[in-house]
């Protein structure tokens, strides 16, 4: 598939409902509960996505738009959900995600970027020189990888449960 900045949006704006729609009053045995050891529950990973709206994406979009040389992204700490107040409830985090998306995907709108501007470059601390168009679709896959995160953890709560049909259920290999 060619990426298409519409068709992105479409995805884009739908996340904070998705989650809304999955997550929103379910008890705390399904939003904090994870796969063991150094894994995230729903509960950190909406926190995650709301530090990465704050501090990630749109942030780099405007590096690689600036008129600036020196074209590089700071550092995106990915583990910085877990050093805010865990005690909100979830409900107040889809909306606070929610809010940070609208405002970041107005802002995208109204750049009204051209297809010559998704060739620009910025440079990841990491990966090196990346184009808008690349930091663009990441954003896209990078909420369809955690809402699909999220499906598979919280079925994972019941992979004891299940008995045989374990053997049909993909999700939780």
């Amino acid at each position: 598939m060619k990426f298409n900045l519409d068709e992105s949006m479409e995805i884009l704006e739908r996340t904070p409902a998705v989650l809304e729609s999955m997550l929103t009053s379910l008890p705390d045995r399904w939003i904090r509960s994870n796969e063991g050891e150094n894994t995230w529950s729903p509960y950190d990973i909406v926190g995650h996505l709301i530090i990465g709206e704050k501090t990630d994406w749109m942030v780099r979009v405007r590096v690689i738009l600036n008129s600036s040389e020196k074209k590089i992204f700071k550092p995106f700490d990915r583990f910085a959900q877990f050093s805010t107040n865990q005690n909100l409830p979830l409900s107040e985090l889809v909306h606070e995600f929610s809010i940070l998306r609208n405002i970041n995907l107005k802002e995208l709108k109204s750049l009204n970027l051209e297809s010559q501007q998704l060739m620009l470059k910025g440079t990841h601390p990491a990966l090196g020189e990346v184009t808008l168009e690349q930091l663009l679709s990441t954003w896209v896959v990078h909420d369809l990888g955690h809402i699909a995160q999220i499906s598979r953890v919280m079925a994972k709560q019941y992979k004891n449960n299940v008995g045989p049909w374990q053997a049909y259920l993909g999700i939780l290999k």
